[in-house]
């Protein structure tokens, strides 16, 4: 394990993805970072190549990279590299007979630190947009 710029090894508790259930792969650095502590590039490229020491890839100035940003569930992003904070929104559908569909498949690719942040977001803005809706029906049957 690669020591963080402050020395300190990351905790367990301290990274994006946790739960071996998650589709991210068993190296993936979102596994032992927080989100905004490693890049996510769009596909494996010379730009981060594999570390002969761990086998992790990293950019040229030592950043760890993730190279699957669909099982990561986090779009393409120099997080660490350019300081681009992450942020998520809910882009509901016109309709609410559209909603049950779209929460499951965002909220099932979600990664763990975005999915707390995703019901928020539901639970604000479907009754904003759709007030006839329960919302907390909707997101039983989305979260089920």
């Amino acid at each position: 394990m690669r020591l963080r710029e402050s020395g300190t090894l990351p905790s367990m508790a301290d990274a994006f993805v946790t739960g071996g259930e998650h589709p991210s792969c068993g190296i993936c650095p979102s596994r032992r970072y927080p989100i905004g502590e490693f890049d996510v590039f769009e596909r494996p490229s010379a730009e981060a190549p594999f570390s002969p020491v761990d086998g992790h890839r990293y950019t040229t100035a030592g950043v760890p990279v993730c190279v699957h940003p669909h099982k990561v569930g986090l779009p393409p992003g120099r997080y660490k590299t350019d300081g681009i904070p992450f942020t998520v929104e809910l882009k509901l559908p016109d309709s609410p007979a559209g909603l049950d569909a779209y929460l499951y498949e965002v909220m099932h690719s979600a990664a763990p630190g975005v999915l707390e942040v995703l019901i928020e977001q539901a639970a604000e803005e479907i009754p904003r947009v759709f007030p006839q809706v329960d919302v907390v029906q909707v997101l039983r049957r989305a979260l089920n």
